[in-house]
């Protein structure tokens, strides 16, 4: 059923989903699911370790297997593991990942554990507890037709890999959820920063920095310029096109001697945007820095990576997702608008009316903080469960 962003979603009967197909409101037992959080999150799946990945990649696909009574297909790009179930022609994709930013070992300094309701290890706010709780809500259902489950292996680092598979799909969808962590307080997430990502190059040229450095080209020095420069982009932008924008020099390289002029420098930026307008008022500038120094030259790669999730994208769904938290006796849902990109944004970007911020209630992503609380889960699985059937 193709998608349409005007159409409003209507809260599913207590008894029946659209099709007529009895729903029982059913809480997951917290003790599975905890069981089923510990076997994902004891088993590494940092971004850039594809092994792991391959291992993890295994182990969801059994969970979803287990719960969901269905074969995955798994799909492996550039060496990176994905692993998707279709049931039928999709009209709802349910979206998550598996990878983390933890690097493999980080069991041993910030191992498994559940103290106080508290649970804690790496990658289990972000977003593996969303993973659990996805399969948990769907196994409740008494028919998945129509439903697409995605789970990638590569949002961390851009998604360069999956972002045409989510895309495909979110195309032909009505609805997306995205089971990503909760904004604070379990809030969910109705807006989200565009991000565009580059890499700029300086070369200069080479020279002994005690005998001749008058000869070479110092590329550090050319960097530390465009540095200055880049500081006054945001302000540039928001001052056009309203606040909001923000550009970030991240990593940076340079030199490989302390004796020799260095011939090289390399600079990654990280930018934020509220809406395409910043988005390409930002890459018009970047694209424009020119070198100071003579005989120096710039190189600039990349460019938007996510598009923003604009409000309007979430609008309808988080309005049905209000009601069922009523109806559920859960209390009143918030709504935030976040800095952080997920692959929420690509679904939106093509026009699928999208809801982020399903998975679980914590805090501390990508931090040794990161935590779930555990009481949250079986609710949020009831919540996901209400939404999926009234939207198909």
């Amino acid at each position: 059923m193709p998608h349409d962003s005007a159409r409003r979603f209507a809260p599913a009967d207590d008894t029946s989903t659209a099709q007529g197909t009895p729903i029982t409101p059913v809480t997951p037992s917290l003790d599975v699911m905890l069981a089923d959080l510990e076997e994902l999150v004891t088993c590494e799946s940092f971004s850039d370790d594809h092994a792991a990945l391959a291992r993890s990649g295994q182990v969801v696909a059994e969970q979803g297997r287990r719960l969901l009574d269905a074969s995955p297909r798994t799909l492996t790009l550039d060496g990176i593991t994905h692993v998707r179930w279709t049931f039928g022609t999709p009209r709802v994709l349910l979206l998550g990942h598996h990878d983390t930013v933890w690097p493999t070992g980080s069991l041993k300094t910030h191992p498994w554990s559940v103290e106080q309701g508290v649970v804690r290890g790496p990658g289990v706010f972000d977003m593996k507890a969303g993973l659990v709780q996805m399969f948990h809500a769907l196994a409740s259902l008494p028919s998945l037709d129509g439903l697409c489950v995605l789970v990638t292996g590569d949002e961390e680092t851009g998604s360069a890999t999956s972002r045409s598979l989510i895309e495909d799909v979110a195309r032909r969808c009505s609805a997306t959820f995205v089971l990503e962590p909760s904004a604070p307080g379990g809030a969910l997430k109705t807006g989200r920063k565009g991000v565009s990502l580059y890499d700029i190059t300086v070369h200069g040229r080479a020279a002994h920095s005690g005998l001749e450095p008058e000869k070479g080209v110092n590329a550090a020095t050319e960097l530390a310029h465009q540095l200055l420069a880049l500081g006054g982009i945001a302000g540039t932008v928001n001052a056009s096109t309203g606040p909001g924008t923000s550009v970030t020099p991240t990593v940076m390289r340079a030199g490989t001697s302390n004796n020799t002029v260095p011939a090289q420098a390399e600079l990654s930026v990280d930018v934020r945007v509220p809406d395409a307008t910043a988005q390409d008022a930002v890459d018009r500038l970047i694209r424009s820095l020119t070198p100071r120094t003579p005989g120096a030259r710039l190189r600039v790669d990349g460019g938007p990576n996510r598009p923003p999730l604009a409000p309007d994208a979430s609008r309808d769904l988080f309005a049905l997702a209000a009601e069922e938290a009523v109806r559920l006796g859960l209390g009143p849902l918030r709504r935030a608008v976040v800095g952080g990109a997920s692959d929420g944004n690509y679904t939106a970007g093509v026009g699928c009316p999208t809801l982020d911020g399903l998975g679980a209630v914590g805090d501390g992503a990508h931090a040794d903080h990161e935590h779930v609380m555990a009481a949250t889960m079986p609710d949020r699985a009831r919540l996901l469960a209400r939404l999926v059937g009234a939207v198909r």
